[in-house]
């Protein structure tokens, strides 16, 4: 099977009604199904490329030849004896971590050591339950699938390549909910998560450890307003008891699957479970770009979700009120359902569900899953690559890279067709959040695309006789490559922007108001404008943080080139934004500051909390249209990192 991408442009229709008549003449076998893209059309194929390079008239319609990828139903259909197989070659191409130093921590039904594919990665040492009256196996299999997937992704990629591939960190396990028949109490999961969580770090506290935890409510009646599970993983992050920082990516909780018919009006009402909630959180939702099943199966029906836009299971944050942060924070595959001809009915057929392993290895070893639980295990995996790569970065740093890379497909940016709309951009990031992410955008620089990263601290506030008032301001110089954006002169250029911090909870209902927060602190970022001089610049940081203070609502200077601008990116405790202009008044907005806003460490001196530091993670990027310009190393010039040879 090949996928064929078809060019297209004004004379698309022509071009594929040629490529379906002259295909059968070379015997090629052609699926109905197709993706249309803005300047491509994607179609399947049945043969070998002999028979396609038989025909000119073939060749002529062709952009692009890539060879189809197998499904989940491949592998999920053989017999055990044949998965075995499949498992025992992809182990030959498997290295495990070699230190300890880092681990993937699953929160969920336990993990099944026994699976040939990861007890490898997880020791007897690293295996914890909430009740030590619990055995430590899972009862349930989501936890053995959790752990397949923060691993290894969608094993259909691992077990189809020959590729090397090196497993850069350890498995942990933490048994949260029961064996039937025992459950947990609802009331008490805030409790049930601190304690669990400090079993791994009492086990090894030098271990850094992404947490993942695929457990949410039923319910979504918070509406983005804190609850104690919600306030209990908040303080877990920031370290409020321990001091130790810690990240938590949570799923976003899954729509009702007897809505999915209502796609996508269901996932815009059905709002993100408890404890997605969660200012400190990374929360994941889920996208898709699975479309192929078997049409013999299922005559006439047809995929919900279209290629690129939101899982016909993902919840959302667009009945939240404006106040509350922006969720989910970032999505990733999830699967895709179908629907009949009438709309009626859906189905998840084995092909449009991601492969995973299974916690019964003995019967069988491969399992299916999708929707938001496999979206959260996949992003734990990619924040464990990550903090593996460069120990050094904090939790805070990291879930900022990962919001950094993520990008809104076409499907996305065609669902909502924002523009110039503020309103639009508020839907796109409540429903997508800031897209897909890249593990090799979140790791790597280019010539032409560059991060830079600051990992700092202040003292927002000081205490000046018996009221508090803010303190310190941090204004970043970024060294741009002045020259070479320069010469570029009107080439559109775009720059990125992201600040990530942890805030300190205060639950009180009473904590609503205005006087009263719920966050100890807030920060905030600005850019310099390309009119504005650096005294001028920070007289207006100074003026909106005055103002900030007061009430009064900020000045929106400079907002118009930004896409979601200072009043919808300044929710929660992670703000992301994206400048786009000419290189040329890019080189002019090479300062950066970061300034703290109220919160309840200022507005409730009298808990003490006021001389706090605050420590925050911020990143900025700058990409031109230009492959052949290098702006990476004119910056290394300028910064001076050392060359390793």
């Amino acid at each position: 099977w090949w996928e064929i991408w078809l060019r297209a442009g004004k004379d698309r229709r022509t071009i594929k009604d040629v490529f379906r008549s002259f295909a059968p003449v070379v015997g090629l076998k052609l699926k109905d199904e197709e993706i249309n893209f803005l300047d491509r059309t994607v179609v399947l194929a049945f043969g070998s490329r002999e028979q396609i390079a038989q025909s000119l008239d073939l060749l002529n319609c062709i952009a692009e030849l890539r060879k189809a990828k197998e499904t989940a139903e491949f592998f999920s259909s053989m017999r055990p004896n044949e998965q075995a197989k499949w498992v025992e070659d992809c182990l030959k191409n498997i290295t495990p971590s070699s230190n300890d130093l880092v681990s993937v921590c699953i929160l969920d039904t336990g993990i099944t050591k026994a699976h040939p594919l990861i007890d490898p990665h997880l020791a007897p040492t690293d295996m914890h339950s909430y009740n030590p009256d619990w055995h430590l196996n899972d009862h349930d299999g989501h936890g053995t699938e959790m752990a397949g997937l923060s691993l290894y992704g969608d094993l259909v990629r691992v077990l189809s390549s020959l590729d090397q591939i090196v497993i850069p960190f350890k498995l942990e396990s933490v048994k949260i909910l029961p064996p039937p028949p025992n459950k947990n109490e609802p009331d008490l999961y805030g409790i049930i998560t601190e304690e669990s969580a400090a079993r791994p770090v009492i086990n090894a506290p030098k271990r850094q450890r992404i947490f993942s935890m695929a457990i949410t409510a039923n319910d979504f009646r918070d509406q983005g307003k804190p609850s104690s599970w919600s306030a209990s993983i908040d303080k877990l992050c920031c370290g409020m008891e321990d001091q130790l920082r810690k990240l938590f990516i949570i799923s976003a909780g899954n729509a009702e699957p007897s809505e999915i018919y209502r796609y996508p009006e269901s996932n815009h009402s059905d709002g993100i479970h408890d404890p997605g909630q969660a200012w400190n959180s990374l929360c994941v939702g889920a996208f898709t770009e699975k479309f192929e099943f078997d049409q013999k199966v299922f005559p006439g029906w047809m995929p919900v979700a279209p290629f690129g836009d939101l899982c016909p299971t993902s919840t959302t944050s667009l009945n939240w009120e404006n106040q509350w942060p922006l969720k989910p924070d970032v999505v990733v595959e999830g699967g895709n359902w179908i629907k009949n001809s009438s709309g009626t009915n859906v189905d998840s057929p084995d092909s449009m569900q991601l492969l995973t392993t299974h916690f019964r290895p003995q019967d069988r070893l491969f399992s299916l899953i999708g929707d938001t639980s496999a979206a959260t295990a996949q992003i734990a995996g990619m924040a464990g690559t990550i903090q593996a790569a460069y120990p050094d970065l904090w939790p805070e740093t990291i879930r900022a890279l990962i919001i950094h890379s993520a990008e809104w497909t076409p499907g996305m940016l065609a669902r909502f067709n924002p523009g110039n709309s503020r309103s639009k951009w508020r839907e796109m990031v409540r429903c997508y959040g800031y897209g897909v992410p890249n593990l090799s955008r979140a790791i790597k620089s280019a010539n032409s695309s560059l991060a830079l990263i600051v990992q700092s601290e202040l003292s927002p506030f000081e205490l000046k006789e018996d009221y508090c008032k803010t303190r310190d301001m941090h204004i970043h110089k970024i060294p741009w490559p002045t020259e070479i954006l320069h010469e570029l002169g009107s080439a559109e250029s775009k720059m990125r922007v992201t600040l990530s911090y942890f805030i300190e909870p205060n639950p009180s209902r009473r904590g609503y108001g205005t006087r009263y927060r719920y966050a100890s602190h807030g920060l905030r970022f600005d850019v310099k404008t390309a009119e504005e001089s650096t005294t001028e610049f920070r007289r207006r940081i100074n003026k909106i943080a005055r103002e900030e203070e007061e009430g009064i609502l900020k000045s929106e200077s400079g907002s118009r080139d930004w896409l979601l601008g200072p009043r919808l990116r300044d929710k929660g405790s992670l703000h992301s934004d994206i400048w786009e202009g000419s290189a040329i008044d890019l080189s002019q907005k090479g300062y950066i500051a970061v300034y703290p806003i109220t919160g309840w460490w200022k507005e409730r001196p009298k808990l003490e909390r006021w001389d706090s530091k605050a420590r925050y993670s911020l990143i900025v990027s700058i990409s031109t249209p230009d492959n052949e310009v290098d702006i990476y190393t004119s910056i290394i010039n300028q910064i001076g990192i050392p060359i390793i040879i």
